[in-house]
């Protein structure tokens, strides 16, 4: 929604293929009364309508810009983002920016630079992040054989990655090619979705057809909210909130070295009862052996959608973050524990971040994983998750397994 004269800027995601480019042009032959700014990141691959094209029935470039036949302009991203929509609000006159993030990219990148302390963010005002699914396609990157790779990139993460990536920041989900699904293909969309983004608006598409009020000043962006969206994150917090949900009877205690740790309370809640998603919560403060742990990920069912969440690693000071979608599981390490650290430095982390929770013994050393999917064995989940810590005996052993011990080290745990 425009403000104090900023312009409104929808961003558009997608996986290759998905239908970003029959969206563009659906948008620009239905603008009404819109003059509309389309910024894409490589005019090779978008083939924008002749009939929407000033002149002839190619898109001919004038310094990466393209004057449409109905008032509205397509430039190609030539220059960096940031220098690329400052001239298109300085030069150009429109009502509405659309900028198409790149197939293989996220898109709250791009939404943060319109959104942070800069030149551009005094410009522009993001409106809604929208992605369009090729939904056949999503549904089966989530079927665990055969997953197709992300392309043209030197990360070669599976498609799922970014799929997760992209809905996950979503405020509006296009199911598209909704025609080659069955009903229960889309339910089983939806249900996938709303467990990523409980608040996401699916729309069942086909050939991209939809309302354009419904992606152009629907003013669906919240600014305050772009890191806190997904549905792992609100299982984390209804964890820590909202104590009706948590299953008690599971919280053993367990000695080692003569004294008694409890385990931390293991949360379970309910996003979206009408989809049948649900999520769970393991924290723990006994690290994970490497080999049991590394086993468990790579025996995680197809009914897990997402696990996201920090987890300890014995004989491992570095905090390893966790990240599964779908078929592939990912695990990096993301820096040192603070306990970990000598004790200056230490302390210093611990005066700047007063509300750290802090084990008298463990320091901030900790597991705090969530799970979220459909018709999953809970109770099985656990029991293997507690089977994959370490004994008493294995607490301080030399213990080596897959995980990365350096800083932002990156390891497939499992690949699709």
């Amino acid at each position: 929604m425009e403000t104090d004269g900023e312009l409104p800027v929808t961003i558009l995601s997608g996986s290759l293929g998905a239908g970003k480019t029959t969206l563009l042009n659906h948008l620009l032959s239905n603008a009404g009364d819109r003059t509309l700014a389309v910024l894409v990141n490589d005019m090779g691959e978008v083939n924008v309508d002749a009939e929407l094209v000033a002149e002839g029935s190619e898109l001919e470039l004038d310094d990466g810009v393209a004057e449409l036949s109905n008032g509205c302009i397509c430039c190609e991203l030539q220059d960096d983002l940031e220098t690329a929509v400052v001239r298109l609000a300085r030069d150009r006159s429109f009502d509405h920016l659309i900028v198409e993030s790149s197939g293989i990219s996220e898109p709250a990148p791009v939404a943060r630079l319109f959104t942070t302390e800069s030149r551009v963010a005094a410009l522009y005002d993001v409106d809604t992040l929208v992605t369009v699914l090729d939904t056949p396609a999503f549904l089966e990157a989530f079927a665990g054989e055969g997953t197709p790779q992300r392309r043209g990139t030197e990360d070669d993460r599976p498609l799922s990655d970014l799929l997760v990536e992209q809905v996950e920041v979503s405020n509006v989900v296009l199911l598209n090619k909704a025609d080659l699904c069955t009903d229960a293909e889309l339910e089983e969309a939806t249900e996938l979705v709303n467990a990523l983004q409980p608040d996401a608006e699916t729309i069942r598409t086909e050939f991209a057809a939809v309302d354009p009020d419904q992606l152009l000043g629907a003013g669906l962006f919240d600014p305050s909210r772009v890191n806190d969206l997904p549905g792992w994150k609100r299982a984390l917090e209804a964890a820590d909130d909202d104590h009706g949900h948590e299953t008690t009877a599971t919280h053993d205690e367990h000695r080692h070295g003569g004294d008694t740790h409890h385990d931390e309370h293991h949360g379970h809640h309910h996003p979206d009862e009408v989809y049948g998603v649900t999520s769970f919560v393991y924290r723990r403060r006994r690290p994970f052996h490497p080999d049991r742990f590394a086993a468990f990920l790579e025996d995680l069912p197809p009914a897990i959608v997402r696990a996201k969440g920090t987890a300890w690693i014995a004989d491992n000071d570095m905090r390893v973050a966790i990240a599964q979608a779908g078929p592939s599981i990912r695990a990096t390490a993301q820096g040192p524990w603070i306990a970990s650290l000598p004790e200056i430095e230490r302390d210093m982390y611990r005066s700047n971040r007063p509300d750290l929770e802090w084990h008298d013994e463990h320091g901030d050393r900790r597991t705090e994983l969530v799970f979220i999917g459909t018709d999953y064995d809970e109770s099985a989940l656990r029991s293997a998750l507690e089977d994959a810590l370490v004994t008493d005996e294995e607490w301080y052993a030399s213990l080596e397994g897959p995980f990365p011990d350096e800083q932002n080290a990156d390891v497939v745990v499992r690949e699709p």
